[in-house]
């Protein structure tokens, strides 16, 4: 009985909730130190070039999201989670499409483990995974937006309860929350400038990594590409028979 109640009861049990929920804030706190540690672990990789550091990480997130699917009350990121927001007022939110999220992060940290832990076969569309499993940690600790929660609802075709910032009841946006003419001008001309200038950054910044080179040749067409190649050739060529000519 106890071995049932352990996995079906999941989440606490707050008074004024007619569901077990779990405290949002924690959470959030464990998706941003997560979201903080892959960063590190990005940067010490590329600096230092030491795949260990990023094994030793990605082994650890797949540990960490195995725990939170048994219990987050064990989960050595929601502790330290809990530890930092411990004098906070908790913001409460169901367990259910919670678990759910964190399953889906443990099924995305699972081929990592195949990859990067168990075998290093680092390929771009692969990193690009690592990279989407970063972005669902800051769209969550962040902007507090669970991409899992909203998932849940299309799977279970039930309303869940207590979703973070209120996304599940339907409610009228405040005054506040509704952008204007001009603010909608300048968000969409901060968002079309940042997309520009990662791409030109991308595009035409000469690369000085592998992972650098993943990116850049991710963001160019085959035609670019190859005229990139032949300018280089050319270059060399030029360079090679330039030499040449001095004797």
């Amino acid at each position: 009985m106890r071995i049932k109640e352990f996995f079906y009861n999941y989440g606490e049990v707050v008074p004024g909730y007619d569901v077990r929920v779990i405290n949002d804030r924690e959470a959030r706190a464990a998706a941003g130190l997560l979201f903080m540690f892959g960063m590190i672990t990005i940067f010490v990789g590329i600096g230092y070039n030491h795949i260990i550091v990023a094994r030793i990480y990605l082994g650890f997130l797949w540990f960490d999201f195995l725990i939170k699917l048994l219990t987050p009350k064990y989960s050595p990121s929601a502790l330290l989670g809990k530890l930092f927001v411990s004098n906070q007022a908790p913001e409460y939110v169901g367990a259910a499409q919670k678990r759910f999220a964190w399953f889906i992060g443990w099924l995305i940290s699972l081929p990592m483990m195949e990859w990067f832990v168990l075998h290093w076969d680092i390929t771009f569309y692969k990193v690009l995974i690592c990279v989407l499993c970063l972005a669902l940690m800051l769209l969550e600790s962040a902007f507090s937006i669970c991409v899992g929660c909203m998932i849940y609802k299309l799977f279970t075709k039930k309303d869940p309860q207590h979703c973070p910032g209120g996304v599940c009841e339907t409610r009228k946006k405040e005054p506040t929350q509704i952008f204007s003419t001009v603010q909608k001008i300048i968000t969409g001309v901060t968002i079309v400038a940042l997309t520009t200038g990662i791409y030109l950054f991308l595009a035409k910044t000469e690369s000085k990594t592998f992972f650098g080179q993943f990116l850049h040749e991710a963001v160019l067409t085959k035609s670019q590409l190859k005229s990139e190649q032949d300018a280089k050739y050319q270059k060399e060529l030029e360079r090679e028979f330039g030499e040449d000519d001095d004797f």
